[in-house]
Order: C-alpha cells, then sequence, then structure tokens
C-alpha cells in the first residue's frame, strides 16, 4: 500500500532530534560559547554536511550523540589511535557523548581475520587497550564502546526491519557505490555478505542514535546513503556528516596506511626504533609540502597534540626552533629554511613521546600482553 511504504520499520528508530534532554553538558562544555563549541567540533571534519544543522543541533540538543565504528582487522595504526583520540576529546569537550562501534560482525562480513570472530574479538579489545592508554577522555560516561555483535542481537527487533527497509529503497548500484566503506571497489567481486554490509551501515547510524557521523572521508558514501534514506521516509532531522582527513600512507603515492604494508604506517605499541626507521625511510621532499606524509603527521598529530613542533638543531644548522603554528613550519620548509634532515628526527621525537604510554601499558599490564601477543601473530586478511 501507497501510504505505508513511507512508514518507518519502527517507531524507536526516529531518534535524531534536536529536542532540547534533561541531560546536562560536561562541565567544561557549559564553560564554552555556543561558537566555541561549533569551532571545535566543526575543526574534527575535513568535510562538514551541513554547518547550519550542526549549529542548530549544539544550539538546540544538550547532549549530541557522535558515532564512529571500526572493525577489529588488524594492528592499530597511528591514525586510528591518535587520530581518534584527538577528535573524541574535542567532540567530548564540546559536551558531546561518543558512541565507538566495534564492529566485530562486520569484520566478519568483510572476512578480516579470515572471518574468524573469536580473533576479530580478540583485536577489539586490543584496540580498546590502546584508546585507553593512549589518553582518550573515557571518564564518566562520555564515551561507549559498543559492540555490534552484543547489540543487534539485544535488539534485534529494531535493527533486521530498518536493515530490510534500507535495502528494500535501494537499487543495487547505489549500494555498489557505497562499497569504498570497506576498503572495496565496484570492480572486485564481491560476496552477498560484502553487498550487505552498506546497507546494515546505514541502519546503524539509526541504530545508535546518532546525531553526527563522525568517520574518515573514506566512509562519506555510505553517510551520504542515511540521509537520503531520511529523504525516503521523510524524517526532517538527517544525521550530520562529519568527515575526518585520512592520514596518508608514508611512502610516495600512499593514499592512506595499510596494515597490510608495515612500512607504510607507524603503529601504536610500535617501539622507538622501529618508529625512527619508518619516519627516517619516509618520503619526504625537501621544500615540497604538498603529498609530504611527514608534513601531513605534524599537521594532523603533533600540532593538535603538542600544539607547538620543536626541532632541534645545530647553531651552525639555525639552532632550535619551536614552531606555534602549521603555517609558520610550512613558510620555512618551503623556503628550505627547515631541511628534511632536521625536520623527521624531530618528527620522530613527537611520535615516540605520543606513543611511550602504550608502549608502557603493553608491556606492563598482563592482560594488554597477552592480546598484543595474539594480534601480532594473526595473519591480516582481505
Amino acid at each position: 500500500m501507497e501510504e505505508n511504504d513511507q512508514t518507518p520499520p519502527s517507531e524507536e528508530m526516529q531518534s535524531l532530534t534536536v529536542t532540547p534532554s534533561s541531560s546536562s553538558n560536561p562541565t567544561t562544555a557549559q564553560l564554552l560559547s555556543l561558537e566555541e563549541r561549533f569551532q571545535l567540533v566543526r575543526s574534527v571534519g575535513e568535510e562538514c554536511i551541513q554547518e547550519e544543522e550542526l549549529r542548530n543541533l549544539l544550539e538546540k540538543k544538550p547532549l549530541p550523540i557522535c558515532y564512529d565504528g571500526f572493525e577489529p582487522s588488524g594492528r592499530m595504526h597511528i591514525a586510528q589511535g591518535v587520530m581518534k583520540t584527538i577528535n573524541v576529546n574535542k567532540l567530548t569537550k564540546a559536551g558531546c557523548k561518543v558512541k565507538i562501534w566495534i564492529a566485530d560482525w562486520f569484520a566478519q562480513l568483510n572476512n578480516k581475520m579470515g572471518g574468524d570472530l573469536k580473533k576479530i574479538k580478540a583485536v577489539g579489545e586490543y584496540l580498546i587497550e590502546i584508546w585507553k592508554a593512549v589518553g582518550m577522555d573515557i571518564d564518566g560516561d562520555k564515551v561507549e564502546f559498543l559492540w555490534s555483535s552484543d547489540e543487534i542481537n539485544s535488539r534485534a527487533h529494531e535493527y533486521w526491519p530498518l536493515v530490510m527497509d534500507i535495502a528494500r529503497r535501494n537499487k543495487l548500484p547505489r549500494i555498489m557505490r557505497c562499497v569504498q566503506i570497506m576498503g572495496r571497489s565496484e570492480q572486485d567481486e564481491l560476496t552477498a555478505a560484502q553487498i550487505f554490509y552498506p546497507c546494515m551501515q546505514c541502519a546503524d547510524i539509526f541504530f545508535l542514535k546518532a546525531d553526527i557521523c563522525q568517520l574518515g572521508m573514506d566512509q562519506r558514501k555510505v553517510n551520504v546513503l542515511a540521509r537520503e534514506y531520511c529523504d525516503d521516509i521523510k524524517r526532517k532531522n538527517k544525521p550530520i556528516i562529519l568527515s575526518h582527513h585520512m592520514l596518508p600512507g608514508l611512502q610516495q603515492g600512499q593514499e592512506k596506511m595499510s596494515k597490510s604494508d608495515p612500512s607504510s604506517s607507524i603503529f601504536m605499541e610500535d617501539e622507538e626504533v622501529e618508529v625512527r626507521t619508518k619516519i627516517k625511510k619516509a618520503y619526504c621532499p625537501p621544500q615540497i609540502v604538498e603529498g609530504n606524509p611527514c608534513m601531513e603527521y605534524i599537521k594532523h598529530i603533533v600540532f593538535p597534540w603538542f600544539n607547538e613542533f620543536k626541532v632541534e638543531r645545530n647553531p651552525q644548522n639555525g639552532g632550535e626552533k619551536i614552531y606555534k603554528s602549521f603555517e609558520e613550519l610550512v613558510s620555512d620548509y618551503e623556503s628550505g629554511g627547515l631541511h628534511p634532515g632536521d625536520l623527521k628526527p624531530a618528527l620522530t621525537k613527537a611520535l615516540n613521546t605520543i606513543l611511550q604510554p602504550v608502549r608502557d601499558h603493553f608491556s606492563k599490564d598482563p592482560k594488554a600482553k597477552d592480546l598484543l601477543k595474539r594480534v601480532k601473530g594473526y595473519r591480516v586478511t582481505r
């Protein structure tokens, strides 16, 4: 019947709302103006769809819900670990609640860890240990780690009708355009499970009652699908898309890091010498900022973490210099005032300082130590 065709699968799914609730903001957020909160949240994303919706949400909803999801698929690289921690801490400071979706079933659908759910769950536990160790703001209930298998099983009567409704309203070519979210392309030979995956990820947004989708630029297409679904069911309040920057691999031309290529990224529990070796071998052309992964690391990791970048040099090479902005660094680097031979050791030192608490945790905590040993022994599969 035509009338029923526009009815969403469950009234409980009508969760994206800017109606004020009785929840109170964290004290730090109360000290910030609306504009300060907006700028803090907006700084997380390379792209925001739409800014006015974001401003309206922050003005009217005391505790907006942000969502991000990860497949437990192997060791964690620095973008997942440090960049995610920086972003989450900005969001909680601005008065948001962050739900991190440990997508174990999704990893199984995508054949990660050979589809072995026991291994996938071990990797998920390892991810959580890293975020805790590196300094993610998880005090109180600001951050919630949710396992997809547990949450879906406990509320299957809500989840699966929603997935089915999304699947029913979209043609296969539209779903195929979303396979990038799994690290696949439309030309790949996909399993039926992998075709079903985008419908499930789209459903996650509504299932988790997310106001903001805070994922990487590579997840943009499925987040747009969620907004289109809102048009289909005539829902006024759409999920806001806040897509963060994708950190490139360390070698020339690598658009993103790869777990299957250890030289392409810094892993969160890499030893000091490993970090030093990888940065030493990293692509870093003199006087060129564009496409320079070392400069990307400084911009997106070092400056947000320390609010400065310290270079130590011999007096004859210019002496010590502390850069207070990325623009100042760019100016010096492009003019030749700062050489890669001085930039790389400074970057290495900064990264090792950030990673040291993680190393300490995985060397001293028995549970974390065991998890790391197991995860390192797993073979990464696609």
